[in-house]
This record gives C-alpha cells, sequence and structure tokens, in this order.
C-alpha cells in the first residue's frame, strides 16, 4: 500500500521572545542514570541531514512526508511534526542531547498537540526520539544557567500545564521508544493508551540523585506502581528494562527493534484513531515477555517490606537489614547510590511520592510545580545546582550537599518547600472540558508580568 497522502501543517507563528534565541548544546546535559553512559553523537553527517525537507515546525508550511522510528531528521529543528493521513507524527529531535527537554521543545510539543486534538482528521499520534533515546529528560545546563534568576519559570510551568494534557489527550497516542526514557521524558511515555519498548528502552526517574524530586507528573504515576515499588524506583533512581516497564504498568507492548520501522509504516497507513485496531496491529509485532529471574519486579517483597517505612532513614535501615540475608547483594549497590543522592531531595521526594497516592492527576502537577520553583529558587538550598554541577559542569561526581546527612534536613524546611503559592501563581490546570487549553503561560501572571 502507498503511504498517505501529505498536508501542509501550519500552526500559529506567535512564539515568546525567550523562546526565539534557543540554542542547541553540543554535549548531552541530561540525567543519565547511574552506570549508563551517554551515546557518542552520530558521526556521519549525512545521517542527520536525512529527508531534510521532509518535516517542518510551528510556524511552518512545508509539505512534510512520513519518516520511519529513529531515522535521523533535519537537525535544526529540535520538535518535528508530521501529518500522514489520519496519523501525526511528534519526533523529538535533539540527538546529541538525547532528545533532552527544554524551553523550545516544551512549546513546540504543546502547539502540535493542541492543534491536533482540535483537527476532527487527526486521529492518531505517535510520538517518537530521533537517534539512540526517546527522551533522557530536562535539560539540566538550561536550569544550571538560569539558577540566578526565574529564567527557568516558562519551561517549568508550561511542561507540567503539557503534562496535564498528554495525561488526558482526547486522541489515541501511541509512543515508540527505542532507547532511554527518563524523568520528562518518561511523562510522554507512561501515560499514555499504548506505549512499545524494545530490547534497548532503559527506563529510570533518578532526580533526587541530583537534587531535584520526582517531576512531571511522576509523584501521581509512581505512587500508583503495585506495592512500594513508585518509592522505590523514586529514591534509588534504579533503571527498569521494557520487560520490567510492561510488568509494572509503565508501557504496554515490547517489540523487536528491528521492526519498529514497519510497525511504524503499517501505523502511518492505518486511517483510524479507533484504539483496538490500533492495538491490534501492534500486537502484530509485539511479542510477550515477562521479567527476568534476576529482575528487581521479582524482589518486590523486599521493597515493600522496605519503602513502605515512614521515613527515608527507616527506610534505609530496613534495606540495610535486608542487605545482610543471604541472596540479597543486589541491595548493596542500590543503597551505594541511595546514600549518595541529596539528603534533602530524599526526603523531598518520599513525601511527594506518599502525598500523590491520596491526590488527584492535577494536584499533583500543582504540587510538583511549586515543589520544583521552590527548589530552583533555592528556597532551603541550592543542592540542584551543586548536583548539575558535579554531574553535568565539573562532572567529578562529588557533590557537597547542604545538609550533608538526612539526620541534619529540618522537617520545617522540608514544609517551606511545599508551602502553596498565592492562587494566580499556582499552575493553571484547567478545571473541565470546556476550557481544556485554557492557563497556557502567557495568558498567566507569570506570562503578562514578563510580557
Amino acid at each position: 500500500m502507498p503511504p498517505p497522502a501529505t498536508r501542509e501543517l501550519t500552526l500559529p507563528h506567535y512564539l515568546p521572545s525567550s523562546l526565539h534565541h534557543h540554542t542547541d548544546l553540543h554535549t548531552p546535559n541530561t540525567l543519565c542514570p547511574p552506570g549508563h553512559h551517554s551515546p557518542p553523537p552520530p558521526t556521519n553527517s549525512s545521517q542527520l541531514t536525512s529527508r531534510r525537507n521532509t518535516s517542518t515546525h510551528v510556524g511552518g508550511n512545508l509539505k512534510l512526508q512520513p519518516t520511519m522510528a529513529q531515522q535521523q531528521t533535519n537537525p535544526e529543528e529540535v520538535v518535528l511534526g508530521q501529518e500522514a493521513g489520519g496519523a501525526r507524527v511528534i519526533t523529538l529531535n535533539r540527538p546529541r542531547q538525547l532528545n533532552g527537554i527544554s524551553d523550545r521543545v516544551v512549546y513546540l510539543l504543546a502547539q502540535f498537540l493542541e492543534k491536533w486534538e482540535k483537527d476532527e482528521n487527526a486521529k492518531l499520534v505517535i510520538f517518537k526520539g530521533a537517534g539512540r533515546a526517546f527522551s533522557a529528560g530536562g535539560d539540566l545546563k538550561m536550569f544550571y544557567e538560569g539558577k540566578s534568576n526565574d529564567s527557568c519559570l516558562e519551561v517549568v510551568y508550561r511542561m507540567y500545564w503539557l503534562c496535564y494534557h498528554i495525561h488526558t489527550y482526547k486522541k489515541t497516542t501511541v509512543a515508540l521508544v527505542n532507547g532511554l526514557v527518563m524523568g520528562g521524558g518518561a511523562a510522554m511515555v507512561a501515560p499514555l493508551k499504548l506505549a512499545v519498548v524494545t530490547e534497548k528502552t532503559i527506563f529510570a526517574t533518578p532526580e533526587a540523585s541530583v537534587g531535584l524530586h520526582t517531576d512531571c507528573s511522576f509523584s501521581y504515576i509512581h505512587s500508583r506502581l503495585p506495592g512500594y515499588l513508585g518509592e522505590y524506583l523514586a529514591l534509588t533512581g534504579a533503571r527498569l528494562n521494557a520487560k520490567e516497564m510492561i510488568s509494572a504498568g509503565l508501557a504496554t507492548h515490547f517489540v523487536s527493534s528491528e521492526k519498529l520501522e514497519e510497525l511504524e509504516k503499517r501505523l502511518l497507513n492505518l486511517d483510524t484513531g479507533d484504539e483496538s485496531a490500533v492495538r491490534a496491529v501492534i500486537e502484530e509485532f509485539s511479542t510477550d515477555v515477562q521479567p527476568d529471574e534476576d529482575s528487581i519486579l521479582n524482589k518486590l517483597s523486599t521493597i515493600n517490606k522496605c519503602f513502605s517505612a515512614e521515613t527515608v532513614e527507616d527506610i534505609i535501615k530496613a534495606f540495610e537489614s535486608e542487605a545482610s540475608i543471604d541472596g540479597n547483594q543486589w541491595i548493596a549497590p542500590v543503597l551505594k547510590g541511595l546514600r549518595r543522592s541529596s539528603p534533602t531531595a530524599l526526603k523531598i521526594t518520599l513525601r511527594s511520592i506518599r502525598e500523590g497516592r491520596k491526590q488527584s492527576l492535577p494536584e499533583c502537577l500543582t504540587k510538583e510545580f511549586r515543589l520544583t520553583m521552590n527548589i530552583l529558587r533555592s528556597v532551603v538550598n541550592g543542592d540542584v545546582y551543586e548536583g548539575i554541577r558535579a554531574l553535568s559542569i565539573d562532572k567529578d561526581n562529588a557533590p557537597k550537599w547542604n545538609p550533608t546527612s538526612l539526620e541534619e534536613v529540618k522537617n520545617e524546611d522540608i514544609d517551606r518547600v511545599f508551602q502553596q503559592f498565592s492562587s494566580e501563581q499556582e499552575l493553571q490546570v484547567p478545571s473541565d472540558d470546556s476550557n481544556r487549553w485554557r492557563g497556557k503561560y502567557e495568558n498567566t501572571v507569570y506570562g503578562r508580568a514578563s510580557s
């Protein structure tokens, strides 16, 4: 069957002034889980320029041709939007930065998603990443460079507002995840109705290790995983492979990476958004998988026993006790990583996940927006910037946390990080479908003040 006819894609030409001067970095500055090394950038320039004239970004009017999963396209556009029949494709296109999420990325994502949700001809939306990662999450250097002012407020607000719309999107959505997927990148995978992972997929939420907290709706997602797996993943930054993601409910289908391109072709030719029909096509390519014998998913009884404890101190104490039992050699390296994380960030993260168990999605996102802004504003300490410095700037992997121990972290300081904003300064999450796409940054007190 020939590929579906292409359409011109026209989106609003408005672009906030802070996004006009965006430049991509030349080295990855996203947060990789312990022991994971960033893949090298492609060395063949033809890889980066293939199908250069087949894609466009917001405000463009170029003809669009469908491209296959993992094929790199125009390197000058950080998000590519494609239309083919009833299918719409979003490609995160910062391969050299592991598709890290920047201010421009978030803005363009929201523009495409709003346009396509309102377009009756758009039936299916596919998310994918160019290169060897889906997305390694937030651009750490962007946060570090904005530490002296509120320059990151806009991208933070837009990302949390976008997370709500991804969770509640009205069209059938599919993620094709072939490589690293972390933090904010995983927020474009876990909430989707259909998420395809491969043998190359690695998932993690290691924000606490850099002085941040488990963000981008993961206080909602992790608190709904089996048992206390969410607390374990959030506090330790542990990695999951594709089989484990499916078992935990963070993905839906396993497809071999060599079949991913053919699957995408089939989806692009499937002129329907019927979820059952889309699922049936994916299942033609997917394989039933189970976690390996030594998987963390087979150690849930130990995880539940330890990570159900009330405090981080009690969790570590229980975990240390379990480490002395024969067969629990896997615990020692996890404990080592846990002890290296910011004490303050660990306490914030645990409280956020625990609160998330009783909160709705809007409540979790509103809370996470406050936490992120208070942390970036160094309301209590500057651990996040020290963590980024150690990991991504100086790369000495020797952060100097303040305070240095869990026992020194004051409860009143944690309370300050969770303190609510005034109503007009909170994240403006839509209250119902009639005003679903309101609450944009430019219409808030923040946007009006910066205009």
